[in-house]
């Protein structure tokens, strides 16, 4: 390893003599190809000659040089043999022989990279752990009487379901703090009818209706939505190796009612139509569940849509109308209220 090095380095000091051990040695050219292998069988024998013995006085004479009068025609010949035989058995060296100076110039930098961003991880879970403590210090001692009631029990009054975008966060966004909002995030923030059965989503929704007994379920989408970006680039048919393919065609009602009324205008308009329609849809798809739909209807239990608009900072919000909403008649008639802009 310690002899590559020796080699790379040549490489990477182009017009440069490399001084080993006070021999000097000039560069190979780059496109001599027969030049190129004796230099670094030069550089080689020299690197094997200092590398024999860790001794300073087992080391050539300072005023010696490599391949000057005082070595003996014939051990210079037998050692320029055998170094070059070695190049030929081995095929990496060759490989790395035949790189032009700035290819190896390019992959000390590729490293230096990498150990760069290796250095930055670090940095991260520092500035992590700073976080952390200064919320330790700033917020939980402060509010510890609060914070030792959530350890006991939790009483949110919110569901919200947003997407799992690194955008949206709605903690920040609406300021929900500990114990106030039980969070489920997925991506496109789509909510599954009963019929597809079990999934991540449904079991979180099950345990705060009936457990917690949650009042209000709020289901956010946002702009720039790569899930429904996703699901509006969709062929028909659903590529079964894919999970956002296969998870996002949940909604697929919202898709068809887009390209109804939208199919004229452009893709990222219809998107941006997509995203909001989704939000109606996942609340239609609340109704589906029996024991959400008999809270609503007794008037325990509300759905709200809302869209966030990270570009300028936007959000709207509206309530779903349970008497004017229907799933149960042919195609789902949806009605909301309450609708409000927030600038």
């Amino acid at each position: 390893m310690e002899t590559l090095n020796i080699v790379l380095s040549a490489f990477l000091r182009r017009h440069i003599h490399l001084r080993v051990r006070g021999y000097s040695l000039p560069h190979p050219k780059a496109d001599d190809t027969a030049s190129l292998v004796l230099s670094l069988s030069e550089l080689l024998m020299a690197a094997t000659l200092q590398s024999a013995s860790p001794r300073p006085s087992l080391y050539l004479p300072r005023t010696s040089t490599i391949f000057g009068s005082t070595l003996k025609f014939g051990e210079k010949e037998q050692t320029r043999l055998r170094l070059l035989a070695s190049f030929e058995n081995d095929t990496s060296l060759r490989l790395k022989a035949s790189r032009r100076p700035e290819e190896l110039t390019e992959d000390v930098l590729n490293k230096e990279e990498i150990r760069a961003k290796l250095g930055n991880g670090c940095n991260l879970f520092d500035e992590l752990k700073q976080r952390f403590l200064c919320f330790k210090k700033d917020i939980y001692l402060k509010n510890l009487e609060h914070y030792q009631n959530l350890a006991r029990n939790q009483a949110p009054k919110f569901v919200v379901i947003s997407c799992a975008d690194s955008r949206v966060c709605p903690s920040t966004i609406l300021g929900f703090k500990p114990g106030e909002a039980f969070t489920i995030r997925n991506v496109a923030n789509l909510v599954p009818p009963s019929e597809n059965g079990p999934s991540e989503t449904n079991a979180a929704l099950e345990f705060a209706v009936n457990s917690l007994e949650v009042e209000n379920i709020l289901v956010i989408g946002h702009s720039c939505c790569g899930g429904i970006h996703a699901l509006m680039s969709m062929q028909d048919e659903v590529d079964s190796r894919s999970f956002i393919k296969s998870w996002v065609i949940v909604g697929k009602n919202a898709k068809l009612k887009t390209k109804a009324v939208a199919s004229t205008l452009h893709f990222e308009q219809q998107c941006r139509h997509c995203e909001k329609e989704s939000i109606n849809c996942s609340l239609m798809n609340l109704l589906t569940y029996p024991w959400i739909e008999e809270k609503v209807s007794k008037g325990v239990l509300s759905l709200h849509g809302g869209y966030y608009d990270f570009a300028d900072c936007t959000f709207e919000k509206w309530t779903l109308d349970y008497k004017g909403s229907s799933v149960k008649d042919v195609g789902d008639r949806l009605s909301i209220k309450n609708r409000e802009y927030w600038h």
